[in-house]
């Protein structure tokens, strides 16, 4: 009798294949109708993120969490509107070059974008309503003006730098986060575990899925927007 193979069993879920809870307890984000200073309270070490979170709280009381950005310290003040390291403002209220990171998406949807540990994007040029904005990977892309973002760089930069040296470590690394590890090839599994394993066929073409396959089926190109070699 087979086993199910790797996507069947994180889809039904379980002990192996689930997120501590306590890696996603804390939501970074901005509130939608904050204004004036906040006062950095504490400094969290969240497992399911590669950033420092902060804990940001003004005179009335009202909290948040954001990304910590480098250098940021306990009793550290930014604010809203203000252009300084650790503020948080409009993109269209900032100049051409600014370094920012957790940018918004779409306005008040608390960040989606540069959220990595070091990540920065830079602000490039204006175009009316639109802010064009070099993403970490040097590609452009396009935001509303009136989407948000914190100044500067965010901290956790160098984290890769120091060599895991164990396995155990990184299994348990990527275990926090929910990412399977090791990444073992499919055709070099054995045929009960995967469609593609077994020790025979290992020089085999690339399997395109059917759109209806089960999920013990449904390997190889899903749904390809093209197939055949690249003409160039």
């Amino acid at each position: 009798m087979g086993k199910r193979i790797i996507q069947q069993r994180r889809g039904k879920g379980g002990h192996t294949y689930k997120t501590r809870e306590k890696a996603g307890k804390l939501r970074p984000g901005y509130i939608s109708d904050a204004n004036g200073e906040f006062e950095c309270i504490k400094l969290i070490a969240s497992i399911g993120h590669s950033v420092p979170i902060a804990k940001f709280m003004n005179k009335e009381g009202k909290i948040f969490y954001n990304f910590a950005v480098d250098l940021l310290y306990v009793g550290q003040k930014i604010a809203f509107d203000r252009h300084n390291a650790g503020d948080i403002a409009r993109l269209g209220d900032l100049k051409n070059g600014t370094e920012i990171f957790n940018i918004e998406h779409n306005p008040k949807d608390g960040g989606k974008f540069v959220r990595s540990g070091g990540g920065f994007a830079t602000i490039m040029a204006k175009e009316g309503d639109v802010v064009k904005i070099m993403m970490p990977s040097k590609r452009t892309k396009k935001f509303n003006v009136n989407c948000r973002a914190t100044i500067g760089r965010a901290a956790g930069d160098g984290r890769m730098d120091k060599p895991v040296l164990k396995a155990g470590r990184q299994f348990y690394i990527m275990k926090s986060k929910s990412k399977l590890w090791p990444r073992v090839s499919a055709v070099k599994m054995n045929a009960i575990d995967h469609p593609f394993g077994s020790g025979r066929g290992k020089r085999m073409k690339s399997k395109i899925a059917k759109r209806n396959a089960s999920p013990g089926k449904k390997v190889g190109l899903i749904r390809p927007s093209r197939t055949g070699r690249k003409k160039r």
